[in-house]
């Protein structure tokens, strides 16, 4: 399952690692851990985000993706199942049975 993490750093616990210059060291690691498809860093809500594509067998395995997260960064998370082109194009068939079922 392909699930999008939005990862939010509160900007003090970010301020105090950047000036212990560990900021990119202790992400790095985390990443070094998931081995994302993709990772994004930008801004959300004026905090230091990332937004981050990993792929897990099942949501047992959503401690071992957040944890890192919580731990080092005091980080907030959304997790968003999420699909690519491809899958979208696969779910096409149960997409038009819904609509033809429910739609108006």
């Amino acid at each position: 399952m392909r699930i999008l993490m939005t990862v939010s750093f509160p900007v003090e616990k970010a301020n105090e690692l950047a000036r212990k210059g560990t900021l990119g060291a202790t992400i790095g690691s985390i990443l070094e851990e998931l081995k994302p498809e993709c990772a994004y860093f930008g801004d959300a809500d004026g905090k230091r985000t990332g937004f981050i594509v990993v792929n897990i067998d099942g949501m047992h395995q959503i401690p071992r993706i957040a944890e890192p997260w919580f731990l080092a960064l005091n980080a907030s998370i959304r997790l968003t199942p999420v699909m690519t082109a491809d899958d979208l194009q696969k779910a096409g068939p149960d997409i038009e049975r819904a609509g033809k079922k429910y739609g108006a």
